[in-house]
């Protein structure tokens, strides 16, 4: 198998920052991070992604209107910064590239992520895999997760039964048995907290989890928020960041709210775990919420599993998202499934992505 040299780059729903990561793969157990970089929006770029997401959401199709276009070109010019600060970046000979999810309806037989793959490519003089999603949506699947594949190969040689827990914008989970494994999108990650903070304006984020650490768990909104059929569906199945709102939690105060989203977001991945075939012993935490000391806590009371984050097994959770795009590039390039029907629920296996070269 060939071994090769690429570039992954992710932007979640969180809109907080460019991730990028240098590996060394063959699209298949060998995944070496060489490099890592986080280029974070500036706020006013934070600002136009989410307005375009907001915009795109209303649309019925995919079709970009001046403000999405603005925010696109934005977006791609902030992912070649993040790639030229990776040491030794022109060493690459490919670069994944996932743009940023403005909406995703699956349901509707679409899912759309901004980017201008053309315009990377030429600004970085590298051939550019985009567009993952579309093949697998196109075939009947979810389109999402998408990183299942790698999570699997780095953690192929961990005792099983056990789990990786990606907490962005959405949370979505990985698990593994002896002879089976599976994953989906368990409910909202960090995006709601996020709305929550920021519709306060104290800030961007629940700074490692201080709101609520100091605010109490109202029980009786968090029953609404998981009175939901979405959490008695069975996966593969996959959000949009936006299908759940802060609305119930309108009229509490900012710290309770806090601990009550946070709690959401626990529970959620805790009645995801009742849902699988065999109990898990473990969970891996990548991605921003790991961070959060009260939702680590959170998910540790809530599951009754080791919680941990991904750094105790030598990973670098900040850049994981970003190594799994470079891993797909890869696979793409070989023309190896991107998803599979226990991670989407596509009927066969999918090798979705398209190449541009500069």
């Amino acid at each position: 198998m060939t071994s090769r040299l690429v570039i992954g780059l992710m932007s979640g729903t969180s809109a907080d920052a460019v991730d990028a990561a240098l590996i060394e793969t063959d699209g298949e157990a060998l995944v070496r991070l060489i490099a890592a970089a986080e280029r974070p929006y500036l706020p006013e770029e934070r600002a136009r992604i989410r307005n375009a997401a907001k915009r795109a959401r209303t649309f019925e199709a995919p079709v970009a209107d001046a403000a999405i276009l603005e925010a696109e070109r934005m977006l791609t010019l902030a992912h070649a910064d993040a790639v030229r600060m990776l040491p030794d970046w022109e060493q690459a000979e490919l670069i994944g590239f996932h743009g940023a999810t403005v909406a995703h309806r699956p349901d509707l037989g679409w899912t759309w992520q901004i980017g201008d793959a053309g315009l990377l490519a030429s600004a970085l003089n590298r051939p550019v895999v985009h567009d993952f999603r579309s093949a697998d949506v196109a075939a009947g699947g979810q389109g999402a997760p998408l990183a299942p594949g790698f999570h699997r190969a780095i953690t192929a040689h961990l005792p099983r039964p056990m789990g990786v827990l990606n907490i962005g914008g959405v949370a979505n989970l990985t698990w593994f048995a002896d002879h089976a494994w599976g994953a989906f999108d368990t409910g909202p990650g960090n995006a709601l907290l996020d709305d929550w903070v920021a519709a306060h304006n104290a800030g961007t984020r629940d700074w490692n989890g201080a709101l609520a650490a100091s605010g109490r768990v109202r029980d009786d909104v968090l029953a609404a928020l998981l009175d939901h059929p979405w959490f008695d569906q069975p996966g593969p199945k996959s959000l949009d960041r936006d299908d759940f709102s802060i609305r119930p939690v309108h009229g509490l105060p900012l710290a309770d709210g806090a601990a009550t989203l946070t709690a959401f977001t626990a529970e959620a991945v805790a009645l995801s775990l009742r849902l699988l075939p065999v109990p898990l012993s473990r969970l891996l935490v990548c991605g921003g919420g790991r961070r959060n000391p009260a939702l680590m806590q959170a998910l540790a009371m809530r599951t009754g599993v080791e919680v941990e984050a991904v750094e105790t097994e030598g990973l670098d959770g900040d850049s994981l998202e970003a190594q799994a795009f470079a891993w797909l590039a890869a696979r793409v390039a070989d023309g190896k499934p991107t998803s599979w029907p226990e991670t989407t629920g596509v009927a066969s296996p999918v090798s979705g992505g398209q190449r541009v070269d500069p």
